[in-house]
């Protein structure tokens, strides 16, 4: 599990580079699909992936800003790295006695939800990977080459 955290954070880093190389109004611009553009997209995966692990699995008290907060290339990446720094050794730590502990998710509704640890990561993982996806189709759409998606030649499994 932890080397598909860490390509999901390689592709991030890498999304990021490739907003660089764009405009702030095409990362703005309303898309079919997803969150409806780029730049809130990117901040919707940092922001699940902290409030699932964080404020869901480890029950700790998160501040997770609004979009318009931080509704600029910098303050996305800056809101990541923050996040990253802190969920990170948590992801790092995993261990299998964590699989099946569970956390209680509020849904929407008022619902208590149980759910375990690890299909809660996974799901982080998954999460991440079908936004991905999203980022890439609108990339080939203002004909720019999307970051590749390739879990091989990564350097992930080289040790």
């Amino acid at each position: 599990m932890l080397k598909l955290f860490e390509y999901n954070w390689q592709v991030r880093r890498d999304w990021f580079d490739w907003c660089e190389t764009v405009s702030e109004e095409e990362l703005l611009k309303q898309r079919t699909g997803g969150m409806g553009s780029i730049l809130p997209t990117l901040y919707h995966v940092v922001a699940v992936e902290y409030g699932w692990i964080c404020g869901g699995i480890q029950e700790k008290a998160i501040n997770i800003p609004q979009f318009k907060e931080v509704a600029s290339l910098q303050k996305i990446k800056d809101l990541s790295d923050r996040c990253h720094e802190e969920l990170a050794p948590f992801v790092y730590d995993w261990n299998d006695s964590l699989e099946d502990r569970i956390m209680i998710d509020i849904t929407d509704e008022g619902e208590r939800e149980p759910h375990k640890f690890g299909e809660v990561m996974r799901h982080v993982i998954a999460h991440e990977i079908h936004h991905i996806g999203q980022l890439s189709i609108w990339s080939r759409e203002i004909g720019k080459k999307p970051v590749t998606a390739n879990l091989i030649g990564r350097g992930l499994f080289d040790n």
